[in-house]
């Protein structure tokens, strides 16, 4: 009978949020890559690409800042403290995205020259 080894993944506080929504959808098996590495990058970047919001995205990222600075004095929080790395990240990447949608809480802005309103266009 061939046993399977189990599987020991290292993590610190930054990875730890993002290693949890791995484990959510399964643990790697031994010797198999971690997948974590490229959801550190991809989850929240891609959160931003559906979230862009410039006031909203400020709001994520302030909450994850003070999480990080004050998250070691918040007990009884459970898991929000062990995402402050993932929410911070998540909120950077609205509100950068935010940006190039001209959206700053729901209503378009001018930032750039350019708008996809124009007046008296039907389309």
């Amino acid at each position: 009978m061939h046993v399977q080894p189990p599987t020991k993944i290292p993590t610190n506080s930054f990875i730890e949020g993002f290693q949890q929504i791995v484990n959510t959808y399964g643990i790697p098996r031994y010797k198999e890559f971690n997948p974590a590495v490229f959801t550190t990058v991809s989850f929240p970047f891609l959160f931003g690409v559906m979230f862009g919001d410039i006031a909203h995205g400020f709001l994520l990222m302030l909450v994850g800042i003070l999480l990080i600075l004050f998250g070691d004095k918040l007990t009884g929080l459970g898991g929000i403290v062990t995402a402050k790395y993932l929410i911070t990240m998540m909120g950077f990447f609205a509100f950068f995205v935010g940006t190039l949608y001209n959206d700053f809480a729901s209503l378009p802005i001018e930032f750039f020259g350019g708008s996809c309103y124009s007046e008296g266009s039907n389309a």
